[in-house]
């Protein structure tokens, strides 16, 4: 466990050099090709090609002079480096559930969850997706969604990844900040698990993956709002100004060259307007 928390903490104090080392980069300062401004472009509106530190050319050992073997040895390590294919990342928030007592055991879906659920679940069964890899979060409610989707989808339950790291949680405070919600406490403890996860599964392919790969991973709204903005490389402080339905679907794309593109955000128009909730219900009155 202390081995686990120093790594835990160790990637959120690279997260947070990361984002001043981009403050601070004088290439950031480029100009809006698009207007008549001569003020500088936000550094966040510049793509980091090796966001996931596996752009080929920083895995490659640099050319030592410009002989001709020497550049044929970078260029033949430079080429196997290079990823082929794209990983699609399809992520789904749980059901609705009844926030009930003390601990997560007591957190069950309610009838309403199911059913959204089970529409899910019906919905990525029409894409006719051939699933690599499913991973869940541990919390009931997100287990609960999951083995109602695989009623749905050709998968073993027993090859479903259970993940801690995705258990719900305040990735980093949000900006613009929110008065009336207030953990400072809890973006201490959960923001480096949430971005040990987001490094775990949003990566380029490996070079040796020979055909387009779909993970399916089933978690939580503030995860899935925090992993999208981190993805698209805008600032992960805007995570709550998106609203993501119970159940719903967003789709992730990462291509070969480590481009990301977002193809579903939060999709649940295949379910009936009844069954469409993105808060939690404070009693069992509001329960279907």
């Amino acid at each position: 466990m202390r081995k686990l928390t120093s790594f835990v903490c160790g990637t959120g104090a690279g997260f947070a050099a990361y984002y001043l080392q981009r403050l601070r980069d004088p290439q950031a300062a480029v100009h809006n090709s698009w207007t008549n401004s001569d003020k500088p472009v936000d550094p966040w509106a510049l793509w980091d090609t090796n966001w996931d530190c596996r752009e080929p050319r920083a895995l490659v050992r640099p050319l030592r002079n410009s002989q001709p073997e020497e550049e044929n040895r970078y260029n033949a390590e430079l080429e196997k480096a290079k990823a082929k294919k794209a990983r699609h990342i399809i992520l789904v928030r749980h059901g609705e559930y009844l926030d009930v007592g003390d601990s997560d055991d007591t957190h069950h879906l309610t009838d309403r969850g199911r059913k959204q659920a089970e529409f899910t679940g019906k919905r990525l069964s029409e894409l006719g997706i051939k699933w690599d890899k499913i991973v869940a979060s541990t919390m009931v409610r997100a287990q609960e969604t999951s083995d109602i989707i695989l009623k749905q989808i050709e998968f073993e339950k027993e090859k479903v990844v259970n993940c801690a790291f995705l258990r719900e949680g305040a990735p980093i405070p949000p900006q613009p900040p929110v008065g009336h919600w207030k953990p400072e406490a809890s973006f201490l403890r959960d923001g480096s698990r949430i971005e040990a996860a987001f490094r775990r599964y949003f990566h380029r392919a490996y070079p040796d993956q020979e055909k387009e790969s779909y993970t399916l991973i089933v978690g939580h709204g503030n995860v899935i709002r925090y992993f999208v903005c981190r993805a698209l490389q805008f600032p992960a402080e805007g995570w709550l100004r998106i609203s993501i339905n119970h159940a719903s679907i967003t789709w992730l794309t990462i291509s070969p060259s480590g481009n990301v593109s977002i193809k579903y955000l939060g999709d649940s128009g295949f379910m009936p307007p009844e069954l469409l909730t993105n808060r939690i219900p404070r009693d069992v009155k509001n329960v279907v």
